[in-house]
């Protein structure tokens, strides 16, 4: 049994840049639908245990009626919700303007997409303070909170300026890049300060902390590490002790598992298989997005295909790319580059009866994922930079029939867990990735399942439950020294 922390009784408050819903209105009615991804599908299940609230921005304007449809929701979830209205001018400076063409790339290693405007940080800090003061508005003293990720970075710091002195935390779900590349950031130790506003700062790895740490050593010359541990470091900053650690997130390996199982799941499986007439599958699912990898991946691809001919009618790569951003101009860019390469390799080896490539632009509702996952003898997680990457863990999972191989990029923060199962590739090495395809083409199935078999077990020991608890546990330590 495990022992129970100090703030398993507290409730739990969740601040993140979006509500887990979305708002849409169906024949004349506004109705709310549980979102998905990977920070809904992490934090719903604790929230709602602890009968918490969760702070957000709801994704639409003022024409739904959010007070009567949010008290519906938390009768039907258990946890409730609480809105930060936007205007749109709000959003397109503090979302797509510094979180996303700032933050967002600087903090994955693409300086080349960043865009450093003051007029989107300014919006970036009014934006901050309006959800601190809503925070700070429905929150009491013994709340923990939980902020979340790039976009509410000062929340923290703005929540001490208005006089709360209960325990904040904060977690970042992106990588944190090295002090060589965060100096580059005009707002960099104004960033920093805000992180060391709040009692505890979890990263996804190892990694991901220690660039923090040695930023705020060079950036910040009066703060102290005062102890360095295997999971933590202890900085003391303006009097208070900040504990900084790594808590890789993960999934509820159980309910993947579960619904991967069921004869639903099952059926569409089989049924995917069968249209894809026997061969094997080669599956990328992924967010449109230049972090990710996907021309890489393709190019990859069609490297394996010049090199081994074995490959040729008796692999398809099925990769399905979820809309994001789409009116983004560098966003609208790579969609036209995955057209143009699944087009030129398809058209290069494509023969009847067989397409190299099937490019699906769409999302996937929940049964249709776990199909592909489970039908799929091969995933190829391989983004430029990632903080962790829950498609690995998911695709684990759902492999209940023990045979899918796992391609991994090693620069996915899920590889520091994963990567001694998976097979681990430099996405920008496409000769080494082209091999890595072959691999795990003619990989024999007693080392498929022993590989499976081991990141299956990783995956569950590790699972969602045990990253909540790991970080509420370093929480509830308190923020003297031991």
């Amino acid at each position: 049994m495990t022992e129970k922390t100090q703030s398993d009784d507290k409730r739990l408050v969740v601040v993140s840049n979006r509500l887990p819903i979305a708002v849409g209105e169906e024949a004349g009615q506004w109705r709310i639908k549980p979102g998905s991804g990977g920070l809904v599908t992490a934090l719903a299940p604790v929230i709602k245990a602890r009968q918490g609230l969760w702070i957000g921005w709801p994704g639409c304007g003022e024409g739904p009626p959010l007070d009567e449809l949010f008290d519906n929701f938390g009768r039907e979830q258990g946890y409730r919700l609480a809105a930060v209205p936007l205007s749109e001018e709000e959003e397109e400076r503090y979302y797509r303007g510094f979180s996303n063409s700032a933050l967002w790339p600087l903090f994955h290693d693409l300086l080349g997409n960043c865009r450093f405007r003051g007029d989107d940080w300014q919006t970036y800090l009014e934006v901050n303070r309006r959800f601190a003061d809503v925070v700070a508005s429905r929150t009491g003293e013994d709340d923990l909170v939980w902020v979340q990720d790039y976009q509410l970075i000062m929340v923290g710091a703005q929540l001490r300026e208005l006089g709360l002195r209960q325990k904040l935390a904060f977690f970042l779900h992106i990588p944190f890049p090295t002090h060589d590349l965060f100096r580059r950031l005009p707002w960099n130790r104004e960033i920093l300060t805000a992180l060391l506003a709040y009692d505890l700062v979890g990263f996804q790895t190892l990694r991901d902390r220690r660039n923090f740490v040695n930023s705020a050593i060079a950036l910040i010359p009066e703060l102290q590490v005062e102890r360095r541990q295997r999971a933590q470091t202890l900085i003391r900053y303006q009097g208070r002790i900040v504990r900084v650690g790594h808590f890789p997130i993960s999934i509820d390996f159980a309910e993947f598992n579960d619904a991967a199982r069921s004869q639903e799941v099952a059926d569409a499986a089989w049924y995917l298989h069968e249209n894809l007439e026997g061969r094997q599958v080669m599956l990328g699912v992924d967010r449109l997005d230049y972090t990710k990898g996907i021309p890489e991946r393709f190019r990859a691809f069609e490297r394996a295909l010049e090199k081994y001919p074995d490959l040729h009618r008796n692999i398809s790569l099925l990769q399905v790319v979820v809309p994001s951003r789409t009116q983004v101009p560098d966003y609208q860019d790579l969609k036209q580059t995955l057209d143009r390469l699944s087009g030129r390799i398809n058209s290069r080896f494509g023969e009847p009866g067989w397409i190299p490539i099937h490019y699906v632009f769409r999302s996937l509702e929940r049964t249709q994922l776990l199909a592909h996952y489970r039908t799929s003898e091969i995933a190829l997680v391989t983004p430029l930079r990632d903080g962790m990457n829950l498609v690995a863990k998911e695709y684990c999972a759902a492999s209940v029939e023990n045979n899918g191989v796992l391609i991994l990029s090693e620069f996915a923060g899920a590889a520091d867990q994963l990567g001694k199962h998976a097979l681990l590739v430099n996405p920008y090495d496409v000769e080494g990735t082209a091999d890595a395809m072959h691999r795990a083409f003619t990989m024999p199935g007693e080392e498929r399942r022993r590989r499976m078999g081991m990141l299956r077990t990783q995956v569950r020991r590790y699972d969602v439950h045990h990253w909540v608890r790991s970080f509420l546990g370093a929480l509830s330590t308190g923020t003297q020294l031991p």
